[in-house]
């Protein structure tokens, strides 16, 4: 797990509302929808400490944990996990039912949220800003991922789900949604943290936007600067530099002497300043000349 994930989990782990016995159910809830064996793994400790105090929480204390690899592992009986998972039905209540009270009543926002927190503590990663946007849950089951985005999408953040293999993806790939994603779970800190990132990615992009720009703008005067000189020394090299106009003659000077000039600073150069489109139009008559040169040398 990235190290931002982890940060996440740290401070999700670290909310103390364990002596509300409905919120408890609700994230417990929501961790089991993204489980479909006896066995919950995770690498990240903040995980598996959250996850045992929910148990407990739930006077469920018939499980065990144990070291795979590098991962933590809480495995359950079977019918313990069915026995929970029947006790917790009563959020899968219709939103339409008068007497869900999980829905209806001052705490409803707060059992969602636990529901959410939950399911992204057991099976959900953010990737580092700095990189990209891009939040995600696991599930084993499309109904269960469903179940997560019903709640997410009634006006908190807008997500997607994919399949992937044989799992389901809930995803949100945009930053702004990812922040309303994480302060709705109660990640608060981590949400400054993001936006801390996502200003200075959004910064840094801008910058290089620039810069791309002006080198770019650089670029393309560099170059026609070069086709410019390379004219006006053709003409010279042919004994035509008399065919042009005196304030033809003028600008061509000028611009072998100032091969980085823009026009704009060109046309200020002169003795009688000119506007860019002037400049432009001169330089044209010099290309023209060149190119009639060029095309009567081959002949």
């Amino acid at each position: 797990m990235n190290s931002f994930s982890s940060k996440i989990k740290k401070e999700l782990s670290e909310i103390n509302n364990l002596n509300n016995k409905e919120q408890v159910q609700a994230e417990l809830y929501g961790y089991l929808l993204t489980i479909s064996s006896n066995k919950f793994i995770t690498e990240n400790q903040y995980n598996i400490n959250r996850f045992s105090k929910l148990l407990n929480n739930c006077d469920e204390n018939n499980y065990k944990i144990e070291m795979i690899g590098k991962n933590f592992c809480i495995i359950l009986a079977k019918k313990n996990i069915d026995g929970l998972l029947q006790r917790l039905q009563k959020f899968e209540c219709d939103s339409n039912d008068e007497e869900n009270k999980f829905k209806n009543n001052k705490e409803s926002e707060e059992i969602k949220k636990a529901i959410a927190r939950g399911a992204f503590m057991s099976s959900g990663s953010v990737s580092n800003p700095k990189n990209i946007y891009h939040l995600e849950i696991i599930f084993d089951e499309k109904e269960n991922a469903e179940k997560i985005k019903d709640i997410l999408d009634n006006g908190i953040v807008e997500t997607k789900i994919l399949k992937r293999d044989k799992t389901y993806i809930l995803y949100i790939k945009d930053g702004e949604n990812i922040s309303r994603f994480l302060a709705f779970i109660g990640a608060n800190k981590s949400v400054l943290d993001f936006e801390d990132e996502r200003v200075l990615k959004d910064m840094r992009n801008n910058v290089n936007r620039i810069v791309n720009c002006e080198t770019s703008n650089l670029s393309k005067t560099i170059s026609t600067s070069i086709r410019q000189i390379e004219d006006i020394k053709f003409i010279k090299s042919k004994k035509k530099f008399d065919k042009l106009t005196l304030k033809e003659q003028e600008l061509a000077n000028l611009r072998l002497q100032n091969p980085e000039a823009s026009l704009i600073e060109l046309g200020k150069l002169l003795e009688k300043p000119i506007s860019k489109s002037g400049v432009n139009h001169r330089l044209n008559a010099i290309s023209k000349l060149a190119e009639e040169l060029r095309t009567n040398n081959k002949n």
